[in-house]
């Protein structure tokens, strides 16, 4: 019913908090399903995801500038939103919130989307405890590893990517 990459991010951004895993999961998921979509709900909470993770390391104008632009698509996605198992009402308060929260440069803290799919929402819980993870356990703010996932990564596909589409646009 739902696309496996949701459902890992969603295990991520709830067990894990490992946000930075959940931007590269639904990331690769949109470029496969609706690469050219800029306001597509997924763009959405990848951007969401971002946002959290420039919050929890204290990057509030990132965090900021990427909320806006998710609150914004979010805004033009309410059906999706919805059939994604989500309540479009409680999420916008919550995110709204959270935009508070930032600008008043409130420390991080962690936060659950409100899913409303009750299947979901258990599916989620199932696969968060096989994966080893503590449902809707805090963040562990002294774990490096996902505080600074960005400086750890293998970058060269999106170089390579990003080299591609300037070469394209030269010609």
């Amino acid at each position: 019913m739902y696309p496996q990459q949701y459902i890992e991010y969603l295990i991520h951004f709830h067990g894990s908090r490992d946000y930075f895993e959940c931007h590269e999961l639904l990331e690769e998921y949109w470029k496969e399903t609706d690469k050219g979509n800029k306001n597509s709900v997924y763009v959405a909470l990848i951007l969401l995801a971002v946002s959290a993770y420039h919050h929890r390391r204290g990057n509030f104008p990132g965090a900021i500038r990427t909320l806006e632009k998710s609150l914004s698509i979010f805004q033009q996605t309410k059906p999706d939103t919805a059939r994604l198992g989500l309540d479009e009402q409680d999420l916008e308060k919550l995110l709204d919130s959270k935009m508070q929260d930032l600008r008043a440069e409130t420390p991080y803290k962690s936060f659950n989307l409100p899913i409303s799919d009750e299947r979901l929402l258990n599916t989620c819980k199932m696969e968060s405890i096989r994966m080893g993870y503590i449902w809707l356990k805090e963040s562990d703010m002294a774990n490096e590893d996902i505080l600074n996932r960005h400086s750890s990564r293998d970058r060269s596909e999106v170089i390579n990517d990003r080299l591609k589409a300037l070469k394209l646009k030269r010609n």
